[in-house]
C-alpha cells in the first residue's frame, strides 16, 4: 500500500477563519477591541454558575438542553419546542448548511456578509452567491437576482457584521415573499439586543409565518459568552427535528448552558448593556469623524472606520497596535480599507478615539 489519506477538494477551497487577536507581543496590557464581545464580561450571575457548576463537570451534560431552552423560551416568549441550542450560533449554522446544502447545490449571501455562510458552504461542496450590496447593507433585490434553480439557502446578517448596517422588517419580510418556498432563508441576529430601531424584527415573525425560514442568535455579545460557546435557533418543527438529528449529542456543555440560564435572568443586564451601547457608539463615532475619518452607520456594539485606502488603514492598525489597542482588518471581508472597531467600555472608548485623533493629525 502507499500513498497517504486524502482530504477532499472542498476542504481545501477556503483559507482557515482567523479570530480577533487577543495578545501583543511584548504588551503587558491590551486593548482588546477585535471580536465584539460585550462591554463588561460575563454577568455576575453566570460568573456564579460557573464556579458553581464546576464540581460536576464531570458529569454528562443534557443532551437536549431541556432548562436553557425553557430559560429561552421565557425570556422571549418562545415555544421551546422551537428551539435548538448549538457550540455557538456557527455551529448551528454549519449545521443548517450540511442540511440543507451540498455538492451541486448554491448558497446566497450579501457581499460582505459574516464570513462563516461562505465557509461553511464552501466546505459542503456548495457553489456561493454574494450580492451587490448598497452602502454596505444588503440589497434585498440583488439578493434576490441571485437566486437560481441549484440555490437552497440565503443567509442574511440582521445587523451585519462587519458593517453594522440593518434591514428593515419590511425589506425582509419582501425578501422572503419572493424567495421560491424550498429554499431555507437564514436570519442570523447576532446582535439583536443591541438594536433600538422600531423597525426591525430579529426574524420571529417570518418563523412563526411559514415552515422555511429559520433565525439565530448567540450568547456571545450582549451576554459575554464568547468563551464558554452557546448560541441557538428558533424554527418550524420540521427543521428544528433535522438539526437534533445533524447535531452532535452533547454540542452544549454543562458549564455553558448553566452560564446561559443565569445570564437570561441577570436582572437589568440587557438594558444596562444596551444603553451604554447606544451612547458609546455615538460618542465613539462622532470622535473618529472628528479625527477625518468616515464611520458607517452601525447597529450593533461595534463601528466601520473608513480610512480610504489599504494602505491607510494597515497604517493607522499598526499606530494602534503600537498603543496596545487591537480592532479588527476586515480585508477578508472584501473592505481593505476599514477597520472594524468594537465598543468597549468608556476608557477603552476615549482611549481608541485618542490613538486615532493621533494618526489622523500625524498622517493626514
Amino acid at each position: 500500500m502507499s500513498g497517504l489519506p486524502t482530504a477532499r477538494p472542498a476542504v481545501f477551497s477556503v483559507p482557515p477563519y482567523v479570530g480577533g487577536e487577543s495578545r501583543l507581543d511584548g504588551v503587558n496590557r491590551v486593548i482588546k477591541l477585535s471580536s465584539n464581545e460585550g462591554a463588561f464580561g460575563p454577568p455576575p450571575g453566570a460568573i456564579a454558575a460557573l464556579t458553581e457548576v464546576a464540581a460536576i463537570a464531570h458529569r454528562y451534560p443534557d443532551g437536549g438542553a431541556t432548562s436553557l431552552r425553557a430559560a429561552i423560551g421565557r425570556r422571549f416568549c418562545l415555544d421551546p419546542a422551537r428551539i435548538v441550542c448549538g457550540n455557538g450560533s456557527d455551529d448551528l449554522i454549519a449545521l443548517l448548511i450540511q442540511s440543507y446544502g451540498g455538492p451541486g447545490t448554491e448558497l446566497v449571501m450579501s457581499r460582505h456578509g459574516f464570513l462563516i455562510y461562505e465557509i461553511a458552504a464552501r466546505l459542503a461542496g456548495m457553489n456561493v452567491r454574494k450580492a451587490p450590496e448598497r452602502n454596505l447593507t444588503a440589497d434585498i433585490d440583488a439578493m434576490l437576482a441571485e437566486v437560481t434553480p441549484a440555490t437552497r439557502l440565503v443567509f442574511l446578517a440582521n445587523p451585519n457584521n462587519p458593517t453594522g448596517s440593518l434591514v428593515p422588517a419590511s425589506d425582509v419580510s419582501r425578501l422572503r415573499a419572493e424567495l421560491p418556498p424550498d429554499v431555507l432563508l437564514v436570519l442570523d441576529a447576532a446582535y439583536a439586543e443591541y438594536v433600538e430601531r422600531a423597525d426591525y424584527d430579529p426574524g420571529v415573525e417570518l418563523v412563526d409565518s411559514g415552515q422555511n425560514t429559520v433565525m439565530t442568535r448567540t450568547f456571545s455579545k450582549m451576554f459575554g459568552l464568547g468563551g464558554v460557546r452557546l448560541g441557538w435557533a428558533y424554527a418550524p418543527l420540521a427543521i428544528v427535528d433535522v438539526l437534533n438529528r445533524t447535531r452532535m449529542p452533547f454540542n452544549v456543555s454543562g458549564p455553558a448552558a448553566a452560564a446561559g440560564i443565569a445570564a437570561l435572568a441577570e436582572p437589568g443586564w440587557v438594558e444596562r448593556c444596551r444603553n451604554h451601547n447606544t451612547r458609546a457608539r455615538t460618542e465613539l463615532a462622532a470622535r473618529i469623524e472628528r479625527a477625518g475619518f468616515r464611520v458607517w452607520p452601525s447597529e450593533a456594539n461595534f463601528l466601520l472606520a473608513d480610512l480610504e485606502t489599504a494602505d491607510r488603514a494597515a497604517a493607522a492598525d499598526t499606530h494602534l497596535r503600537n498603543r496596545g489597542i487591537i480592532v479588527r482588518q476586515v480585508a477578508a471581508y472584501g473592505l481593505p480599507q476599514c477597520l472594524r472597531i468594537t465598543i468597549g467600555t468608556d476608557e477603552e472608548c476615549s482611549t481608541v478615539a485618542d490613538a486615532l485623533d493621533d494618526f489622523g493629525q500625524n498622517h493626514g
